[in-house]
């Protein structure tokens, strides 16, 4: 979808539909939407009269214009209550007003700038409507090849301002952003069978060579060399090679990298010989969504070209039960030297971060911050809303959470109390990798602290990595949470 800034006035604009917006418990039309009545002949505030319509978030109603505007029809779309807009609501009734107007086989739209008269910035604003469209219109149709009635394409969203020039800048900032989440997305979305360790190695050498970051790929061999034994061992049951994936952005004259994503890369995740029942087992090609997340967002760090230096580390294998795969009971050696005792192999997420944070650490970055589907645990904590966020550095942690706020990511600080560690102590060796049924999400944490060392951390155990209904910008499938996160994050961090 093309997305064009022009100035002018709405009303004015020959195209399909218009946007225009009003609020909750408004008694009269504004700015736009008050022009757009005047043409209509007073229609929308005799709709508001008779309670037709009533503004509240994301209500989308339509009104045909029978040749009384250029546009063939106007969308009214509620922003909710005016003192409680912000731009992730802008972004979700972007999103909410496009994929109706797709869902009527509208191809061109054009609307204002929502939610200034709320007092959020234009520049704001349209950064947010342009990734709500984006986000809300997504979809995942690689493998369907037969042709559904009604499904329709937004060819052209043109957004009217008074000033162009920031609003095409926030334009390209807000594809950006949508297009890192959408990236992320894709590859979470992909079926287990298409994307392998393989893939995912291939997929980042191609982003590195678009845009222009450094990719290096370990193999088997040489994570033998590396004493990754949580990698290895973990790989040892697919027939399909695992792949260390460090992807480099370089955005400032220093050999400093000021800031390590881990991701988590199970392309498929049975459970190994501690096998997951078999409803659902299909989600967990999803159990990669960490290692996409931090892919997209250092293609989007490379295209914003920030002033920092970034590295994303992805280790990625199968998880799969075989004759040759690791066993409960088995000890393992990480590559900074800890025995692990395997209690659970489907304990196996924690197992290859681990050798991916202990890389991070010998190469003396100055931060980490890891994502990853690591335990059911965090979503029975939390539910499928809230990202649950653990770390060994408070300061690390506030900028993560301002950063998921401003975005509508919401993440929640975990408690990482020392007596957890000793759910997770082992007889036989320095740690085991599961403590006993109760806090899980924090036991997995306190494991992964073990890699770390003084380095300030931040762990993100994603509670949901997609969606099993459209609401927003959020569409069912994957939801390429929390790449707008980590880029916000990353967009601080290099301000300073």
């Amino acid at each position: 979808m093309e997305i064009k800034a022009i100035t002018g006035t709405i009303v004015e604009i020959e195209t399909d539909a218009i946007i225009v917006s009003h609020y909750e418990g408004a008694k009269r039309t504004e700015g736009d939407a008050a022009a757009a009545d005047k043409a209509l002949g007073g229609a929308i505030t005799q709709l508001v009269k008779q309670g037709d319509i009533k503004g509240k978030l994301n209500e989308v109603n339509i009104i045909h214009s029978l040749g009384r505007l250029p546009a063939s029809r106007v969308v009214v779309v509620g922003l909710g209550k005016k003192k409680e807009l912000n731009t992730n609501k802008v972004r979700g009734a972007a999103a909410e007003a496009c994929r109706y107007l797709r869902g009527k086989g509208v191809a061109n739209i054009a609307t204002g700038v929502l939610g200034t008269d709320a007092g959020i910035k234009t520049e704001d604003a349209v950064q947010a409507m342009t990734e709500g469209a984006l986000l809300g219109l997504y979809t995942f149709r690689r493998y369907i090849t037969r042709q559904e009635n009604g499904f329709g394409e937004i060819k052209q969203l043109t957004i009217v301002g008074q000033e162009k020039r920031p609003i095409e800048k926030a334009i390209e900032r807000g594809r950006i952003i949508a297009g890192a989440a959408i990236y992320a997305r894709d590859m979470v979305n992909e079926p287990g069978n298409y994307m392998t360790p393989t893939r995912m190695a291939e997929t980042a050498r191609q982003v590195a060579k678009e845009y222009g970051l450094k990719v290096e790929v370990f193999d088997r061999e040489k994570m033998k060399e590396l004493g990754m034994g949580g990698l290895l061992g973990v790989s040892q049951g697919s027939q399909q090679p695992p792949k260390f994936i460090i992807l480099s952005y370089k955005g400032r004259d220093s050999n400093d990298i000021d800031l390590a994503l881990v991701g988590k890369g199970l392309t498929f995740d049975s459970g190994g010989i501690s096998i997951k029942p078999a409803e659902h087992m299909e989600d967990m090609k999803g159990d990669m969504a960490g290692g996409a997340s931090v892919m997209g967002t250092i293609m989007a760090v490379a295209q914003l070209k920030l002033k920092i230096n970034v590295t994303a580390l992805v280790p990625a294998t199968e998880n799969m039960p075989s004759g040759s795969a690791q066993k409960p009971g088995d000890v393992i050696i990480a590559m900074n030297g800890k025995t692990i005792e395997v209690i659970n192999t489907d304990a196996e997420g924690r197992l290859i971060l681990a050798d991916a944070l202990s890389y991070a650490v010998k190469n003396g970055v100055k931060a980490i911050i890891d994502v990853a589907t690591l335990t059911g645990a965090c979503q029975i904590a939390l539910g499928k809303i809230t990202i649950g966020a653990f770390t060994n550095n408070q300061p690390l942690l506030d900028k993560v959470v301002a950063a998921s706020k401003e975005v509508g990511e919401p993440t929640w600080q975990m408690p990482m109390f020392d007596e957890y560690k000793e759910m997770i102590k082992s007889d036989i060796a320095d740690i085991k990798n599961t403590g006993n049924r109760y806090g899980g999400a924090i036991t997995a944490a306190k494991f992964l602290e073990e890699f770390v060392g003084e380095t300030p951390w931040v762990h993100l155990d994603l509670t949901a990595s997609d969606s099993d209904k459209d609401k927003g910008y959020i569409v069912k499938g994957a939801t390429g949470a929390p790449v707008r996160t980590l880029i916000n994050v990353v967009m601080g961090m290099a301000k300073k």
